[in-house]
């Protein structure tokens, strides 16, 4: 399947939060891969493995699988990731025709807080809420695998 979306930075006074209709915990790792990103995510009580190509387009979009897998499966797996996890709230923010993703994170990236949203196409018009800020589409310091390697605090000024 075919994953595009945009991502954005979050404006900290907390407004979306009044919208959201969800939170969740979520912690993933990734596997040593080559030529794809492997993770594995527990969000609340279930699992999942997921596979992302590189991106081809500046990181708009790209070809991702997702299973869900047993949860002791996936704590097993955990184990197997290299450079810690990521730590995260998920809260999902309905806004006009779309849902946006706002993660804040936890442990060595607390602090950074963005927000995705899928698209249909690439060229997709869609109203932004007014908490979002600067868009960061394409940008590695934000991918979450780089997080581990590269956290928040190491880069943040460049963005503050």
């Amino acid at each position: 399947m075919q994953e595009i979306e945009r991502k954005f930075l979050v404006k900290r006074d907390g407004a979306f939060k009044a919208e959201a209709s969800s939170a969740s915990e979520i912690a993933q790792g990734y596997m040593d891969v080559k030529g794809a990103t492997v993770r594995i995510r527990l969000r609340d009580d279930r699992a999942y493995l997921t596979i992302k190509s590189p991106s081809r387009d500046g990181g708009l979009s790209r070809y991702e699988f997702e299973r869900e897998i047993p949860v002791e499966d996936a704590r097993e797996m955990l184990k197997l990731c290299r450079g810690g996890l990521i730590e995260k709230t998920r809260y999902l923010v309905p806004y006009e025709d779309h849902v946006f993703e706002v993660d804040e994170f936890k442990g060595q990236n607390e602090g950074l807080l963005f927000a995705e949203v899928e698209l249909q196409s690439a060229d997709e018009d869609f109203k932004k809420p007014e908490w979002l800020g600067k868009e960061v589409t394409g940008d590695k310091h934000f991918y979450n695998k780089n997080l581990l390697r590269n956290p928040y605090p190491t880069w943040k000024h460049l963005y503050c």
